[in-house]
């Protein structure tokens, strides 16, 4: 491999929000954090060099957009997902959950409700409920093993009134990557009811081998019509920290709304260091993309293999995509408090503890992959040493 994904980074004391919370969080300042999205690897060779031009210029004022860094974005989806963005199309915004926080303000009325599909990404609660809207829940099904839809249900979510979805695609923290049949039939449903959709699709550049992530606003003219799509190179290319995403829309009604809300908020002006990174990332970073899938993938058979051998009480679900493995911990007959017990008290490693993603979360696990094997081994060995009865 051209990258080396081995390599072991210090991150501790650099102010980092995974690493140096482990006395604050957990209650422990050496344990071993595989919870929050973000990698630890390198970035690409290319976004390091550009931060690091920018960085030397000294003068750090405000700062413009370029058609070039527009122009990144808008070969990317073509090349990469076969989907025509149009430059116009394409409003930045400083995050993903900004981006949905507006549009549940925008397109919803206080007390109405916003339909989510757990178990999901937590700030999807927190952008509905924040806004005074009430959640509507349609919760997936596992079938076979993954994750589906319940069409059933989600129509009379939608009968009874919702009028906006928060789409998760590929999903957070389930790793399904929805086929296009799944998506239609979503899609019917949302127009026949008169539903605007907000997809955020911050992982649609980490689908693994044999999926195909497909962006919804694609599928037709009508279904780009109802949508905003949210989007950002920050989880394909380990840039969270430098807070920058986009919204794709064809509609230009929504998108008008949506400017004047991110311009009446003032966080409309660009930064000085992340569009360069992002224009970096996609033109220069598709190998090192690919390559770190790969090692994802191998992390992804190595944490199963080891828990099917290990640890049998633990089912996961082998995700479609994203670097996220969700693990069913019920067969250890552990409530919330006890899953806690057990990783931060007993094993030294923190996970993301299943709840925060919904009651239907209750007694699972998210683990993040994208970590060196070697962080990977360690974590699993203390949680199934420290899980097997003594």
């Amino acid at each position: 491999m051209a990258y080396d994904f081995d390599r072991l980074i210090d991150r501790r004391n650099t102010r980092s929000y995974k690493w140096d919370q482990g006395a604050k969080l957990f209650g422990d300042p050496d344990i071993l954090p595989l919870w929050v999205a973000d990698m630890d690897f390198l970035a690409p060779p290319a976004v390091r060099e550009v931060l690091e031009k920018r960085a030397a210029l000294g003068v750090y004022g405000y700062a413009v957009r370029t058609e070039s860094y527009l122009a990144s974005i808008v070969n990317w989806y073509r090349r990469r997902h076969g989907w025509t963005v149009e430059p116009g199309w394409i409003t930045d915004s400083p995050s993903i959950v900004t981006s949905l926080s507006l549009a549940v303000e925008l397109f919803t009325e206080p007390g109405g409700e916003v339909v989510l599909q757990s178990p999901v990404y937590y700030p999807f609660y927190d952008v509905i409920l924040g806004n005074g809207r009430k959640v509507a829940k349609n919760p997936l099904v596992i079938r076979n093993n993954r994750f589906e839809m319940d069409y059933e249900h989600l129509e009379s979510l939608f009968q009874g009134g919702a009028k906006l979805l928060l789409l998760c695609s590929p999903h957070n923290p389930g790793g399904r990557v929805w086929e296009r049949e799944e998506l239609l039939r979503l899609g019917e449903l949302c127009l026949r009811y008169g539903v605007t959709v907000v997809s955020d699709e911050i992982h649609c550049d980490l689908a693994l081998s044999g999926h195909k992530h497909i962006p919804f606003a694609s599928l037709s003219p009508e279904l780009a019509d109802i949508t905003m799509t949210c989007l950002a190179a920050t989880k394909t290319f380990n840039l969270p920290g430098l807070h920058t995403s986009y919204v794709v829309t064809s509609n230009a009604s929504l998108r008008r709304r949506l400017e004047h809300r991110i311009k009446t908020l003032s966080i409309h002006m660009a930064s000085h260091f992340a569009q360069d990174a992002v224009e970096a990332a996609y033109n220069e970073g598709e190998p090192w993309l690919d390559e770190m899938l790969a090692y994802v993938e191998g992390n992804l058979d190595y944490a199963i293999g080891f828990l099917a051998e290990h640890l049998p009480e633990v089912k996961p679900l082998r995700p479609d995509g994203t670097y996220l493995l969700w693990v069913d911990c019920r067969g250890l007959n552990l409530d919330i408090k006890g899953l806690k017990d057990l990783m931060f008290n007993r094993a030294k490693v923190a996970f993301s503890e299943g709840s925060v993603f919904g009651t239907e979360g209750e007694g699972w696990l998210r683990i993040n992959l994208a970590c060196p094997r070697s962080i990977l081994e360690e974590a699993l060995q203390r949680f199934c040493g420290a899980a097997v009865p003594q």
